[in-house]
């Protein structure tokens, strides 16, 4: 989840800045021969980095507000009270400052961590996870999430985001340049095909390049599911993800929208494994049996 939501944070802030700043006029790499290579790269990697970093500076409240979750200021109930004190524990054992707890209305098992920093993070977990798994499941779970949160992954996660979009603004414009030029035979300046190519483009590379990102984020998991496994017990954590996969395999538990969380009824191949933000459940399954903790 807070893959998706960073991924899309990062694009609407990419996409936003590019309208506002050609409205502005500020295209400086632009001149009636052509581009400017030098000065669009450097305007790419400062923009690039920017979307990325702003992104990952307003993950947290856009969690919050997207899922609607609700932070535990104060423990109403036992339930609640064991969650503050789980989180803390682990917070502890990982080495980083305790998270903000926070519960969000879904049917569904699912929990998120995400923030900017290791002393500044949120960590979520679902009602229908709450509700269905054990206590020994949750806190593999949550032993997972606070892995992510140790291992750095958000802001790992916001220079490769910040090298992609450097990537996809610069080459965007190239296309956009080009069109402008060979199609629609434009030799003053740039008209507006190549603003709405570059768009065009822009959106269309970024979809394309977010697969390295989900290739990241794949990779990642199985170091979250070690994490967990360091934290909670290697056992808890299969058995949380064995859960997982149950709730997978069962339509009314698991509907199609939460295939795109990487939580899915089986392994998908071709193209749209590319898509996939976490790896197939048996792959980390069995990867932890074979790990050597």
């Amino acid at each position: 989840m807070r893959i998706l939501l960073f991924l899309a944070t990062n694009l609407a802030v990419i996409l936003v800045a590019s309208f506002t700043l050609r409205l502005l006029g500020v295209d400086s790499y632009l001149s009636q021969h052509g581009i400017q290579y030098g000065p669009l790269l450097a305007f790419a990697a400062v923009f690039g980095f920017a979307g990325a970093i702003i992104s990952l500076l307003i993950s947290k409240p856009m969690a919050k507000w997207s899922t609607k979750a609700k932070i535990i200021e104060s423990p109403r109930t036992p339930a609640e009270r064991w969650l503050m004190e789980t989180v803390a524990d682990l917070a502890k054992n990982a080495g980083i400052g305790m998270p903000d707890v926070a519960i969000f209305p879904a049917s569904q098992s699912n929990a998120f961590a995400t923030g900017w920093n290791k002393n500044d993070a949120l960590v979520a977990v679902s009602e229908g996870l709450l509700h269905r798994f054990n206590k020994d499941e949750i806190r593999a779970v949550l032993g997972h999430e606070i892995g992510h949160v140790a291992n750095g992954d958000m802001v790992t996660l916001a220079l490769i985001q910040g090298v992609v979009n450097t990537f996809v603004i610069f080459a965007s414009r190239v296309i956009g340049s080009f069109v402008d030029r060979v199609i629609f035979k434009n030799e003053s300046g740039h008209g507006i095909g190549f603003f709405v190519v570059s768009i065009a483009a822009e959106i269309v590379l970024g979809i394309l390049a977010s697969t390295i990102v989900f290739w990241f984020s794949r990779r990642r998991e199985f170091r979250a599911d070690i994490a967990g496994a360091q934290l909670a017990g290697r056992s808890a954590m299969i058995s949380a993800l064995a859960r997982l996969k149950q709730e997978s395999e069962m339509p009314d538990q698991m509907p199609d929208t939460l295939q795109a969380f990487g939580i899915n009824r089986g392994a998908r191949g071709g193209l749209s494994a590319l898509f996939m933000t976490h790896p197939p459940l048996e792959d980390r399954i069995q990867a932890l049996k074979q790990a050597g903790l």
